[in-house]
C-alpha cells in the first residue's frame, strides 16, 4: 500500500521545546501533590514518556484505553473503556495525558468515568487540540499545539496503526 505524501507540521525540536514548557508548568502547578499521570492508549505513550521525564516533580503513571465502535471510520458516539486504570484514584490529583482532543467525546467519557472514583482533581493535558472537529464542548487544561483540522501522524499519532514511530509530526493530505 502506497504511503500518502506527508508534509511536516512540527519538528522534533519544536516538540521537545513545547513538551519542556508544558512539563515546567505542570511541575509548578502540581508541586507537593500526589500526582498520577494517566495516558490514553495508544497515541499518548510517546508524549507521556517525554512529559514525565521532563517534569521536575515525582509522579506515578498508569494507562487507560477507550474505543468508540461504529461502521467504518466513523465513531458511533458510544465510548467503551477497553483497558482501565490499575492505580487507586480516590483523593489523588489526576492528569490525563492524550495525544489529540478531536470531537471531545472520548475525553469527556474518560473524565466523567474517573470522576466517579472521587479524585482530588482531574485535568487534561493534550499534545494536539483539533478545535475544528469538536462535537461537544471540551477544553484541555494544558495544550501542546492547536490546529483546526487535518490528518496527522508521527510522535505517537497513527494512520491505520502505522507511522507512530516518526519523531516529527506530519500532515497527511487525503488519507485513504
Amino acid at each position: 500500500m502506497a504511503q500518502p505524501e506527508k508534509v511536516i507540521l512540527y519538528t522534533r525540536s519544536e516538540i521537545a521545546r513545547r513538551v519542556k514548557d508544558l512539563a515546567d508548568q505542570i511541575s509548578r502547578d502540581y508541586a507537593g501533590s500526589d500526582l498520577l499521570l494517566i495516558g490514553v492508549l495508544k497515541g499518548a505513550f510517546m508524549f507521556m514518556a517525554d512529559l514525565a521525564r521532563a517534569m521536575s516533580i515525582p509522579c506515578q503513571t498508569d494507562f487507560i484505553r477507550a474505543a468508540s465502535y461504529g461502521a467504518g471510520s466513523e465513531s458511533s458516539g458510544t465510548i467503551v473503556i477497553t483497558k482501565d486504570v490499575d492505580a487507586e484514584i480516590q483523593g489523588r490529583d489526576i492528569l490525563i495525558i492524550e495525544d489529540i482532543v478531536d470531537t471531545g467525546l472520548t475525553l469527556r467519557h474518560i473524565v466523567d468515568t474517573l470522576k466517579l472514583r472521587k479524585p482530588n482533581s482531574i485535568r487534561v493535558c493534550a499534545f494536539l487540540d483539533k478545535r475544528g472537529r469538536r462535537k461537544i464542548p471540551f477544553e484541555a487544561d494544558y495544550v501542546g499545539f492547536s490546529m483546526e483540522d487535518g490528518f496527522v501522524v508521527g510522535y505517537g499519532l497513527d494512520f491505520n496503526e502505522q507511522d507512530r514511530h516518526w519523531p516529527d509530526v506530519y500532515v497527511i493530505p487525503n488519507p485513504v
